[in-house]
């Protein structure tokens, strides 16, 4: 698909980059079969064929309007087309860069600028969102509904874990990005996950200074702001990486997706580029990590009855990182049963901010994967993306759970 950008473009290197990416689109359809929104929608305009059209007509005529603004922010960025295309189009980097040049020419209303401005501004600060869900908590009954489904419940926080004697078995140092969203709402993934290291005696790396990773920011159409996000976790870190770290984790497979995506972002910018290719190298998702002789390493306790799970892989990790098995196999190898499930490909509605955004075709899209996740009544849905989890778990009664602590509770209690 070939792209003459306006002469207002000449000079954008996001324009430029955008353009790049769309031409390696032939538009044969494909990605329709798996687009979510298409699905739902049955608008070609909600399709990635359909929003590269209209991102390409923008980058020729240097004009768009808010009925194109529109269908674009109604993609979910989940990717699944990504994996569909033939053609190995990245319509991931379309469609950021879309959001950016269209944030730029394009005016919102009022309050929709003002909702977006204040998602990015306290959702990507950890101490500040804590604070406000609490608040939130505390007049939840008297919150219209739909917001009052934002609102997840307080966890039964896990101990704090402590290293242990394990002899000769691995040990290592791993940085460890704990989140915007975990800290405050789901701060027992990060303890799982601490508990399960100790029992190889790696040591995770504390990094106060971190903030988010940027997704918000870039997925938001503020660019630069996101990148600002990236500068500062690398100056953060910068310190420990240059001491030795095995790899950086997230236990957010939407923030892990970000992270490999560094050195990409950043790749311009003289100062930071090649930092940033070393997060990118250094960055594992957490199950790749585990996998293999570090999760058999672990003790295992087999309790007398585990609850049956069904397992959502969520977008960020069956799309971006191309890893759609190894929640699965690690739970299979600490004796959980998983059930059979439905339309694994497609996208929960939560993909970050969008549940917030885009309320009615987020709860569609809820509504969809859970019965396709609960056809056998499962007594868990697993997953890991705390988005993921806050979304399905405010749609129905399944408990719903992030892998590491189902795996943790297969582990006897340190001596």
């Amino acid at each position: 698909m070939d792209v003459t950008l306006h002469p207002k473009f000449a000079d954008n290197l996001i324009a430029q980059e955008t353009a790049n990416a769309i031409e390696a689109c032939v538009h044969c359809g494909f990605c329709l079969a798996t687009c979510p929104t298409y699905l739902e929608a049955r608008d070609e305009r909600d399709s990635p064929r359909g929003r590269i059209y209209l991102i390409r007509d923008f980058l020729q005529t240097g004009e768009s309007d808010s009925v194109a603004q529109h269908h674009i922010d109604r993609c979910l960025t989940c990717r699944s087309c990504e994996s569909t295309c033939p053609s190995g189009v990245v319509y991931g980097d379309i469609v950021d860069g879309g959001r950016e040049l269209l944030e730029r020419s394009v005016q919102r209303p009022v309050a929709s600028r003002f909702q977006r401005k204040l998602l990015r501004g306290v959702v990507s600060r950890p101490a500040l969102f804590k604070k406000l869900l609490a608040v939130g908590r505390l007049f939840k009954g008297i919150l219209p509904t739909t917001l009052k489904q934002q609102i997840p419940p307080t966890q039964k926080v896990l101990p704090a874990s402590t290293n242990v004697d394990v002899g000769d078995k691995d040990t290592g140092r791993v940085l460890l990005l704990e989140g915007c969203v975990q800290r405050a709402a789901t701060p027992n993934t990060n303890l799982a996950l601490r508990h399960l290291l100790s029992y190889l005696n790696i040591t995770v790396i504390e990094s106060p200074a971190q903030g988010c990773c940027g997704a918000l920011n870039t997925h938001l159409g503020a660019r630069e702001e996101g990148l600002n996000d990236l500068r500062r976790n690398i100056d953060t870190w910068w310190p420990a990486i240059e001491e030795g770290v095995d790899a950086i984790i997230s236990t957010a497979t939407g923030c892990g997706t970000l992270l490999v995506d560094y050195g990409k972002l950043l790749a311009y910018d003289e100062q930071y580029a090649s930092k940033a290719q070393q997060v990118s190298d250094l960055t594992t998702d957490v199950a790749a990590y585990f996998a293999g002789e570090r999760m058999e390493a672990i003790p295992s306790l087999r309790p007398d009855k585990l609850p049956r799970l069904s397992v959502h892989t969520p977008c960020s990790q069956s799309h971006a990182l191309g890893d759609p098995d190894t929640v699965k196999d690690l739970l299979r190898s600490r004796g959980y049963f998983l059930l059979s499930t439905e339309e694994d490909h497609l996208c929960c509605g939560s993909a970050g901010s969008y549940s917030i955004l885009e309320p009615e075709m987020a709860q569609r899209l809820r509504e969809r994967k859970l019965h396709a996740l609960d056809a056998e009544h499962a007594d868990v849905i697993v997953t890991a993306n705390v988005g993921c989890q806050l979304h399905l778990a405010a749609g129905g009664d399944t408990p719903v759970r992030h892998w590491l602590e189902l795996i943790l509770e297969t582990v006897p209690a340190h001596p």
